[in-house]
């Protein structure tokens, strides 16, 4: 019986998504010589597919859509940002999105917060300095750090995660919670929040998190003339995306110590090149881009990429659409 085609980016999805798929397609891993997909490779494979299911950095553009042909009817994304993806290209060629928002919500709000912790509280530095004997003695000053009590917290874009990032923040006893959105939000509001613009966020704030999706507007949101208004005691905290920030000015803002440290969890490029100057910054905390790594979410995110892809097939609504 035939059973039309979906295309998986990667080879390392969970398998309860692809046995989802399974029952009502034919489901090819994309054949590679690298140790994962790249963009040809994905290009050479993609002709006659109904749907792809794929996740960043692969790029979903017009090269691609048109080396499909008129079979794909559905781009199955397992994230919530579709900055990897063309909408006008999409929109062009007729094919639908489907994303994966809320799953991760918890998730990437974890990460945020530990991020802070971190970062203010010096512990890969503490981490490094233990491992190579310089711990010597206890020392009430050594290897102080910055406590969340009594602080100012800014949040920039506050949508679900913004909101779990400051609910979770809110028990710390922050002096005050303040966040940029295009609306006032009642969760932000009951726990004290403030919405201001970002230029006053950046100005009062001795934590900034960037919790907001990446467009043409947000790109570089932090630029140099940002960092130069933020406290000389403020710490960055980015789990959106890397070019939320101009990341040479970032650099040479730490470098300066102009502002305290960072902590990313996405960056320019990724993976990030060995030889990047924030590779060697003792007060930047760097991950790679894990925010929804649990085994849980993962799961959670690709079996609703998988419904996303055979509701378009059933002729159904799409648990979660991207709309354009």
């Amino acid at each position: 019986m035939y059973k039309p085609k979906v295309l998986l980016t990667h080879h390392n999805f969970p398998q309860s998504a692809i046995e989802l798929l399974s029952e009502k397609f034919d489901v090819e891993l994309c054949p590679t010589e690298a140790s994962k997909p790249n963009q040809q490779d994905i290009i050479n494979n993609i002709p006659g597919k109904f749907a792809i299911f794929c996740c960043s950095p692969i790029k979903i553009n017009e090269d691609l859509l048109k080396a499909a042909g008129p079979s794909l009817k559905v781009v199955g994304t397992m994230s919530v940002g579709y900055d990897h993806i063309d909408l006008e290209a999409l929109k062009k060629y007729g094919v639908r999105l489907g994303n994966t928002p809320d799953v991760l919500t918890e998730a990437v709000a974890e990460i945020a917060v530990g991020l802070l912790i971190t970062t203010t509280r010096r512990f890969f530095e503490a981490n490094h300095e233990l491992k190579i004997g310089n711990w010597k003695t206890f020392s009430p000053d050594w290897m102080c750090g910055h406590g969340i009590k009594d602080s100012v917290i800014g949040i920039i874009g506050c949508g679900n995660i913004g909101t779990s990032i400051a609910e979770k923040l809110h028990k710390f006893n922050a002096a005050e919670i303040i966040y940029t959105s295009r609306s006032e939000k009642s969760a932000m509001k009951a726990i004290g929040g403030k919405l201001v613009n970002v230029d006053e966020l950046v100005r009062k704030s001795d934590f900034v998190i960037l919790s907001v999706a990446l467009t043409p507007e947000t790109k570089f949101i932090i630029n140099k003339e940002r960092l130069s208004k933020m406290k000389s005691n403020a710490v960055l905290v980015n789990i959106g995306r890397g070019d939320l920030i101009d990341q040479n000015a970032l650099i040479e803002a730490l470098k300066e110590k102009r502002i305290r440290g960072a902590g990313l969890d996405v960056m320019t490029p990724e993976p990030l090149p060995l030889d990047s100057p924030l590779m060697n910054l003792d007060n930047v905390v760097l991950l790679p881009h894990i925010g929804s790594a649990t085994i849980e979410t993962r799961i959670d995110m690709a079996e609703l990429t998988a419904r996303n892809i055979l509701a378009v097939l059933e002729n159904k609504t799409m648990p979660c659409e991207v709309k354009f």
